[in-house]
């Protein structure tokens, strides 16, 4: 269990990843997509931060 929640940030950065390559792929690039993938992106990156502090 501790090793699925160690790479949950990395899962949700990946999400990040994916929701700016969709858009670019399809031509339907806007403002709020890409502030949502970044936002999951830096979400993803301090929840990666906060776990692997509390589970070492």
């Amino acid at each position: 269990m501790n090793e699925l929640l160690k790479n949950l940030g990395v899962v949700i950065l990946l999400i990040g990843v994916l929701i700016l390559a969709i858009p670019a792929f399809t031509d339907n690039v806007t403002n709020n997509i890409l502030l949502g993938g970044l936002g999951v992106i830096v979400v993803g990156y301090l929840v990666h931060i906060i776990l692997n502090k509390k589970l070492e």
